[in-house]
């Protein structure tokens, strides 16, 4: 058994959770502890957080500290949210946070942050069944929003929109007061983005369940059912929520049962849980109780191999890649062929890269997406292809990790750069997976350039300083083995081997 804690700092509460982690049990939480601290309005108004701020961040996590002893916990992950990412003394204030208490924060990318808070819910039971019927993901946070869309048990596309309720609350500050007007006007700011993505991704996919994250969800549903459940209608749900509309702060939190009497953050979250719900046009809502602290805890057992995913993980990546190549109109069979020669090569070549399993995934990944830049520009497609991946939300990767597919697409073609030129977005390891990769991919590429797959029973081999080609056709190759050659020089440098074709003529 383990004892595992897990602090979160967030736009307006520093939460603390400590669970019991035992093989082939579920994860069971035993104590929940929350502070509110309105973050958020400090780093919005100042673009930093101050010293009365940080000194009670201080005071409340040298308190967790006291309770995480008191279980005796064997690990714990702290991760500041959103919130921290954009202020100007980040490194400073997590070095005295450090100093002070002892807990080392750490201040994950959006897609980390999402990705965490995302396996709380995927490695539910109900999980697997929702998703094959059709279900929007939907995480709603102080800074932002995430909605991720499943068909058929796949990723279709995960999309971040700036509506998160502090962003909300901090546009709307002027009009605060006028309470014939809050909501309205909130839902104007809302209704844009909405129909945005309702246009390009809702049109041929039809959602069952809308799977709601976030904070004030279990109490609004609560409210709603009072005997417990999880799942409701949206139709009853947006009734309720309705209802809620025009009542002050004091009333929602008396309705509510909530401490705070003067919670700026609650109706926005109605508001935006409403709106959601009505425009997604699912029919039932799934409100698990989850949250990013939660997901910690599974991640953490995952790592340990305390528990096992039933969902593959791996698998929402391809699909994801997929997809976005289907939209910018590039998946085609010779993507296949590319995807499949990639990873023969890689398989081939373990004793020689040194890579491992996460690797042969983003070569996939890169593999899929190598060409969807040319729905932009033909002459400038690398370029788009990059900066397409680099904006596209891709659930499962890290920026860091995107930022590794995104450059061995755009160094698929274009000469691969000194690592000194790309210090200021690759660290040396990763910059080497970038080689590694893209050399790969080159000549993967080069093998089937006429996007005909002329090769058939393909075989890869190291053999001395040499990787053998085998191939079997009956088709004029004389394009592909010439650009064979020209892309062999990067894979050359980088392996120290030479790849060589040995063809086996066969009859058509």
């Amino acid at each position: 058994m383990k004892i595992f804690a897990a602090i979160y700092i967030g736009f307006y509460e520093v939460s603390l959770k400590v669970f019991e982690l035992m093989a082939r049990k579920p994860i069971r939480e035993i104590d929940h502890v929350r502070a509110r601290v309105e973050i958020g309005r400090d780093t919005y108004q100042k673009g930093y957080i101050g010293y009365e701020l940080m000194e009670e961040l201080g005071n409340i996590l040298s308190e967790y500290k006291k309770i995480m002893d008191g279980y005796g916990t064997d690990s714990y992950t702290a991760y500041a949210g959103g919130v921290f990412r954009g202020i100007k003394n980040q490194l400073f204030v997590l070095d005295q946070l450090y100093i002070r208490t002892g807990i080392r924060i750490q201040v994950p990318s959006n897609s980390e942050h999402r990705f965490i808070g995302y396996k709380s819910v995927a490695f539910q039971e109900e999980f697997h069944e929702m998703t094959k019927q059709g279900a929007a993901v939907v995480d709603v946070g102080g800074g932002n929003l995430q909605i991720t869309l499943f068909s058929e048990g796949k990723v279709i596309t995960t999309q971040h929109m700036a509506l998160g309720t502090m962003r909300l609350r901090e546009q709307l500050s002027s009009i605060k007061n006028s309470v014939v007007h809050y909501e309205s006007q909130m839902e104007e700011l809302i209704n844009k983005d909405l129909e945005v993505f309702k246009s390009l991704y809702l049109k041929e996919y039809k959602m069952k369940y809308i799977i709601f994250m976030g904070e004030y969800i279990m109490e609004l549903m609560k409210k709603i059912e009072k005997k417990g459940n999880k799942i409701i209608s949206t139709e009853k749900f947006v009734k309720a929520m309705r209802k809620l509309y025009r009542k002050n702060a004091g009333q929602l939190a008396s309705e509510l049962d909530l401490p705070d009497e003067d919670d700026p953050l609650l109706m926005p979250y109605i508001v935006v849980y409403t709106r959601l719900a009505e425009e997604l046009s699912a029919e039932e809502i799934w409100a698990p109780g989850y949250s990013v602290s939660d997901g910690m805890a599974y991640d953490y057992a995952e790592r340990r191999r305390i528990i096992r995913p039933m969902h593959d993980f791996d698998e929402d990546i391809i699909s994801a890649a997929k997809q976005l190549s289907i939209r910018y109109d590039s998946f085609s069979p010779h993507i296949d062929a590319l995807t499949q020669m990639a990873s023969l090569i890689f398989d081939a070549m373990k004793k020689v890269h040194g890579l491992g399993k996460r690797e042969r995934l983003l070569l996939q990944t890169a593999a899929i997406l190598h060409d969807c830049g040319k729905y932009i520009s033909l002459a400038h497609g690398p370029e788009c292809a990059y900066n397409i991946i680099m904006e596209s939300e891709i659930i499962g990767l890290s920026h860091l990790e995107r930022q590794i597919v995104a450059s061995a697409v755009l160094y698929n073609t274009y000469p691969l750069e000194d690592y000194e030129e790309l210090a200021d977005k690759l660290d040396q390891d990763s910059y080497m997976i970038v080689a590694k990769l893209s050399a790969i991919l080159r000549i993967a590429n080069a093998m089937d350039r006429s996007h005909k797959q002329k090769f058939k029973n393909v075989k890869a081999a190291v053999r001395g300083k040499q990787l053998v080609m085998t191939i079997e056709t009956g088709d004029n190759i004389i394009l592909e083995k010439g650009l064979f050659m020209l892309k062999a020089d990067l894979f050359e440098r980088v392996f120290g081997i030479k790849p060589v074709i040995k063809e086996k003529r066969v009859l058509g």
